[in-house]
């Protein structure tokens, strides 16, 4: 079969399509004949770290496709569209998954737009329910609304937390994009200090619920934004990971809880007890078109480097997605 390899830790002329053997599946594993993948942070940090998180020597960490095969004692039917997370081994004509994370398909999906699902609203529905504890008609301020994970936040937040959502993005379009999701208030930071924004809007009270992507440079307009008693969940860092004059007092004054969390390195268990109750509080909302993939790109699979340096750039809306067949 056909899978992306890293040639060595570096930028994205490092991956290079091989001839790979075609995996088998195990006991509660399913063989899954990959239609479509998505790019991912975590493909990035792979790529570029010999220290990443994942063992398995071909990148991609969530697929969309058809059941080819099964351990013994699955209950999927051969055939079966499905789309899930797996441990690496995404970017592959074939790849194998625990079959106790595989979703079934809604039949008003594509194979693209379903690839576009499990990464980013498993992750927006964990850091917003599991580990923010989100309740109805509080705030949360949700930045990088026009990435995968934020479009994703943007319609858990309204369709299952019935939140008040205010997000962040740096252009006009995106910021449009959050509004259509749900968004209620939407704040270009290019143009606007979204602290004061955010303390305008809730009478200089604080947000209930930061959901963060940025880390170090927003460090202090974070702890202007959140009230006494606010949740603070870490989900990335791509405004840099070290804060020059921290002090923890500030935390400590609002009471802050500040949650740091990654996904993929989360274990088979968690992995499956996410997905197992995410898709049972939201699989009728994508049948009904109430939640949906956004989409930014789709490209062939021989446009992986492509790929890889279009979500480098940073300009995408949604997700970036690979159609393997």
């Amino acid at each position: 079969m056909k899978a992306v390899i890293v040639k060595q830790p570096g930028g994205a002329e490092q991956l290079n399509i091989v001839d790979y053997e075609k995996p088998v599946c195990k006991d509660g594993e399913l063989l899954i004949k990959v239609k479509a993948a998505a790019v991912n942070r975590t493909d990035i940090v792979n790529r570029q770290s010999s220290s990443g998180y994942l063992k398995n020597p071909i990148l991609g960490i969530e697929v969309a496709g058809i059941v080819e095969n099964t351990g013994p004692n699955i209950n999927i039917p051969i055939g079966t569209r499905v789309m899930g997370l797996v441990n690496g081994g995404g970017y592959a004509e074939y790849a194998v998954m625990p079959a106790e994370r595989a979703m079934i398909i809604p039949e008003n999906l594509s194979f693209e737009e379903a690839a576009a699902i499990p990464e980013v609203f498993l992750t927006a529905y964990q850091t917003l329910f599991w580990l923010g504890q989100l309740s109805k008609d509080e705030t949360v301020l949700i930045h990088a609304g026009g990435s995968g994970v934020g479009t994703a936040a943007i319609q858990l937040a309204k369709q299952l937390g019935q939140a008040k959502v205010i997000t962040t993005a740096g252009t006009t379009e995106k910021l449009d994009i959050c509004a259509s999701l749900g968004a209620d208030i939407c704040v270009n930071y290019k143009e606007k200090n979204f602290d004061e924004e955010v303390l305008n809007i809730t009478k200089n009270q604080g947000v209930e619920l930061i959901l963060d992507f940025i880390g170090a440079s927003y460090w202090s307009r974070n702890l202007s934004s959140i009230k006494i008693d606010g949740r603070w969940v870490l989900i990335g860092v791509l405004g840099g990971t070290k804060i020059e004059n921290m002090n923890l007092m500030d935390l400590m004054l609002k009471r802050v809880q500040l949650t740091g969390t990654l996904l993929t390195p989360r274990s088979d268990v968690y992995k499956r007890d996410l997905t197992t109750e995410f898709f049972s509080k939201t699989v009728e909302l994508f049948k009904n078109n109430k939640l949906r993939p956004i989409i930014d790109s789709v490209f062939s699979f021989e446009q992986i480097q492509q790929a890889h340096e279009h979500m480098e750039s940073n300009k995408n809306i949604g997700k970036i997605i690979l159609k393997v067949q």
